[in-house]
């Protein structure tokens, strides 16, 4: 039931563009994987082997550690809404940080949100996709404000100070280079 490719055809990437949550995970060599869903407009394809996803500040900074041990990353999407199907995109990814020259780049092509810690560009090196028969039928109501209210309280100094203190290290202890 499961279909293999090199690349995101334009079909993947339409329905890329429609989904309204996705998953990432990543796993250091040792330790425990991480598997996150992520909302709201924070992934972007630039081409058929590259995505580019905008992390924003959260409790962890699982993906940063882990990618700095082994740099494997899978996206995944479902269909909640529509046919069922559910696609992975598998590959390497880097983080992109504030202060580097390139950030600016990337933020043109997927801008930068309040709480915006690290960007991550993703290399694809293979898709697949399944049925999603079992996922359920889901209706979309809103994104939450939770996040961008919280980011915006801290400002930009609380959230340095956040990153120092919460998302310098992973919970197994691993350094994640958070801007500081």
């Amino acid at each position: 039931m499961s279909e293999q490719f090199d690349q995101l055809s334009e079909e993947h990437q339409s329905f890329i563009e429609r989904q309204k949550v996705f998953f990432v995970a990543t796993a250091a060599r040792e330790g425990r994987p991480n598997l996150s869903p992520k909302g709201g407009p924070s992934v972007v394809v630039l081409a058929p082997k590259k995505l580019l996803w905008l992390n924003l500040t959260g409790s962890g900074n699982e993906t940063a550690a882990h990618l700095i041990d082994s740099n494997r990353i899978t996206l995944m999407w479902c269909a909640f809404e529509g046919p069922p199907l559910i696609l992975r995109a598998f590959g390497s990814a880097r983080a992109i940080y504030p202060e580097q020259a390139e950030w600016e780049n990337v933020a043109a092509r997927l801008p930068a949100a309040v709480g915006a810690r690290q960007y991550f560009s993703i290399d694809v090196d293979l898709v697949q996709t399944s049925c999603g028969y079992s996922v359920p039928l889901m209706d979309y109501r809103e994104d939450r404000t939770a996040l961008t209210k919280w980011a915006e309280k801290k400002g930009a100094q609380g959230l340095r100070d956040y990153w120092s203190e919460r998302n310098a290290e992973s919970i197994d202890g691993l350094p994640t280079k958070a801007p500081i």
